[in-house]
């Protein structure tokens, strides 16, 4: 059983990191922030950060996993893809300027080619996949490399603060 004092320490040092990654990938000007994309959960609750990886096939996380039951689009598109790969069931919507969505597992009933508008219901979180239940994994790409999805929602959103210990 983990201490309520090493939860705490765990926390810190997660949200510590998140800044650090959202300040290296939001250069000044970066004019993703500026797209009116929206969180694809609600309430917001990072389980996971983005971690970029040293080479295009090094380790990394290449997304964030939100915990979630409900999916909605981060913004205006297209689904490009709705199927399995490697045992999870996977939802891609195009975006449009080379901007690409990725969630799962998420099982839906939308198909390839549906349109779908910023803020509508995309799917339900499933339980397949690398991610813990309850939990979708949220990858954006631009023009076919990952980015943080950070960038596009402004960066972290708003701490709430919990009593410790």
């Amino acid at each position: 059983m983990i201490s309520a004092s090493l939860r705490c320490v765990s926390l810190i040092a997660l949200i510590a990191v998140m800044l650090a990654v959202t300040r290296a990938d939001a250069v000044e000007g970066d004019r993703l922030a500026d797209l009116g994309w929206v969180w694809p959960v609600t309430p917001v609750e990072v389980t996971r950060p983005f971690i970029a990886p040293a080479h295009a096939y090094g380790p990394g996380h290449r997304g964030v996993d939100l915990r979630a039951d409900a999916v909605r689009s981060p913004a205006d598109g297209r689904v490009a893809f709705v199927g399995m790969v490697a045992g999870r069931s996977i939802v891609t919507i195009d975006h449009g300027g080379g901007l690409v969505t990725t969630l799962e597992p998420v099982s839906t009933d939308l198909a390839a080619g549906d349109p779908v508008a910023r803020g509508a219901p995309v799917g339900t979180v499933s339980d397949e996949g690398h991610t813990r239940p309850g939990t979708v994994h949220f990858g954006v790409r631009l023009r076919g490399e990952y980015v943080n999805p950070l960038r596009l929602l402004g960066g972290v959103p708003r701490a709430v603060l919990l009593p410790c210990c």
